[in-house]
């Protein structure tokens, strides 16, 4: 478990937290919230966040669902491996280890943003396994959280700035990161003042900096793999925020790759979706048969 000085101090009712031991080389232990009872659900987080992410979603569905929120590998509490892989196959080796060390079966995945890309290329790896995957504002296009606002942009650029990446990533005032996560929101006060405490917190972790600019980095790996989305055998869910920062034509471009995937679009939404309308994720799950 983490150790006193980096646990969590934002607890969601209802849930305990869990680790997945090292598995050698560089794949650290993962850390991941459990909620529930009933068929398995599996959460996974957007960029920069974690399983609280989640906080508002889990408690809406845990009467019908074992739930698991997992923090995506060196994110959130799960460990920082130096030197570790932050591209798209070793993000979804994490996710499938959740699943495999588990024995979770007919799972259900819901990811969001970066989850939601891991969510469709784990369906697409572990077909056995995967029930059904609902992909909320799948984070597979060039851009992504650089159209949240000027602000976004200089930052992310300077993080992945030759040189001086290193030390800006390192460096996260706390208006700069409200700022730019509220540009993901269509109701920005559905960013909460504990939650931006929760990622601060994290984000001072030991070695979180490499670990933020790896996976900006990785980013474009994210895109290569919408190459698998046609091998994905569960059903697919496609679901965007209106003011989500895709557009129009890379949500097309999946309806295309996905052509028998539902699609929702949420009015008013923005990109983080599980923060300003758990309600419409929560009555989608719990409306499943």
């Amino acid at each position: 478990m983490p150790s006193q000085e980096s646990r969590p101090t934002m607890h969601i009712p209802g849930t305990t937290s869990h680790t997945i031991p090292p598995r050698g080389g560089r794949e650290g232990e993962l850390r991941y919230l459990k909620a529930g009872t009933g068929a398995p659900v599996v959460l996974l987080h957007t960029v920069r966040t974690q399983a609280e992410h989640f906080r508002h979603l889990i408690p809406l569905i845990a009467d019908r669902y074992t739930v698991h929120a997992l923090d995506l590998p060196g994110m959130g509490y799960s460990e920082i491996v130096p030197g570790a892989s932050y591209d798209e196959p070793a993000m979804h080796a994490g996710v499938e280890r959740l699943l495999t060390e588990l024995d979770l079966n007919d799972v259900t995945l819901v990811g969001e943003s970066m989850g939601a890309a891991l969510a469709l290329t784990t369906a697409a790896e572990l077909p056995d396994r995967v029930r059904r995957v609902v992909a909320v504002n799948t984070y597979d296009f060039r851009g992504g959280i650089a159209r949240s606002s000027l602000l976004a942009r200089v930052v992310v650029s300077g993080v992945l700035a030759p040189g001086v990446g290193p030390v800006i990533a390192g460096v996260e005032p706390r208006p700069a990161l409200r700022a730019i996560l509220q540009g993901g929101l269509g109701d920005k006060s559905a960013l909460r003042e504990d939650y931006v405490d929760e990622l601060l917190r994290v984000g001072a972790r030991p070695g979180y900096p490499t670990v933020a600019r790896a996976v900006y980095q990785a980013l474009p790996s994210l895109i290569a793999a919408r190459s698998r989305y046609p091998e994905i055998k569960a059903p697919v869910h496609l679901v965007y925020g209106e003011k989500d920062w895709s557009r129009p034509s890379d949500r097309e471009a999946n309806r295309r790759l996905l052509p028998a995937a539902h699609f929702t679009h949420i009015p008013k939404a923005g990109h983080f979706i599980a923060l300003e309308r758990p309600d419409v994720l929560a009555d989608l799950l719990n409306s499943a048969t």
